[in-house]
């Protein structure tokens, strides 16, 4: 995944511009937002979450995920999208350039790094993370689940767009809110190879940060013929905190190449 590459890649902040168009079918054309603003039900589900031009005055993102050893703490600069992990064992950071590992006892890290890099903050950071550059919006099948009717936009990537510009993803919203209610997604960082399988996350308990809308739980469920079936595990974000002002950009730094990941 990109740039998920959730969940890992550096990315560039958009500033957006407010559609005029009359119809919200553009199914049968790719907009590319380097040339064309933001289609009408993209800005409107931009817009139910406080809007990518308040996301985009911000600099850097602190929250942590809770875990029953102790918390995954995470610190991203949000234009650049350097990042530093620090868990019990671990720090994993992104400097820019380079990912780098660094253990902190003898436990090893058995994930891939450079994968998992920044996977949870870009789950974490939808819809917004979908106003970058290269990025190109298609709508999709609904989503009918419990009854309920999700619109669906199909999310795509430009040729050299992070690690894995063959990465889809589909976000679907609330019909009558434009809330992000589920991400469908593949995986083709390990692959290389275009996905034919979604997986599915439900987005719930919204919190109010800043005025922008962030989820507190992401939960994963179990899918077949790309429809989520039933629940598989939760995650819960909390001590959440966005700042106007730029991190300390010491904090990315690696200070050996010998932790830089090959």
């Amino acid at each position: 995944m990109k740039n998920i590459s959730i969940i890992a890649c550096c990315l560039i902040a958009f500033t957006a511009c407010k559609q005029e168009a009359k119809t919200e079918n553009y199914s049968e054309e790719i907009l590319n937002v380097t040339t064309s603003i933001y289609p009408e039900t993209v800005t409107k589900i931009f817009d139910a979450h406080g809007g990518i031009d308040a996301w985009n005055t911000f600099e850097s993102l602190y929250f942590e995920i809770e875990k029953p050893e102790g918390n995954d703490k995470y610190d991203v600069a949000l234009k650049s999208r350097k990042s530093l992990i620090t868990s019990e064992h671990h720090l994993l950071g992104f400097d820019g350039e380079n990912v780098w590992l660094k253990n902190l006892d003898t436990l090893a890290y058995t994930l891939n790094p450079k994968f998992y890099y920044n996977l949870m903050f870009y789950f974490y950071a939808m819809p917004f993370v979908l106003g970058d550059d290269g990025i190109n919006y298609t709508e999709a099948e609904p989503l009918e689940f419990e009854g309920v009717t999700y619109p669906g936009l199909l999310i795509s990537y430009n040729d050299g767009v992070g690690e894995s510009p063959e990465d889809e993803y589909i976000l679907y919203y609330h019909p009558e809110t434009f809330k992000m209610e589920w991400l469908g997604y593949t995986v083709t960082y390990f692959s290389k190879e275009k996905g034919k399988e979604f997986h599915f996350i439900k987005y719930s308990n919204w919190q109010d940060i800043n005025g922008l809308q962030l989820p507190k739980t992401l939960t994963w469920y179990n899918y077949e013929n790309n429809k989520p079936t039933i629940l598989r595990n939760a995650v819960n974000f909390v001590n959440l905190k966005l700042s106007k002002e730029l991190p300390n950009e010491d904090i990315f730094k690696v200070v050996d190449s010998t932790l830089i990941v090959k």
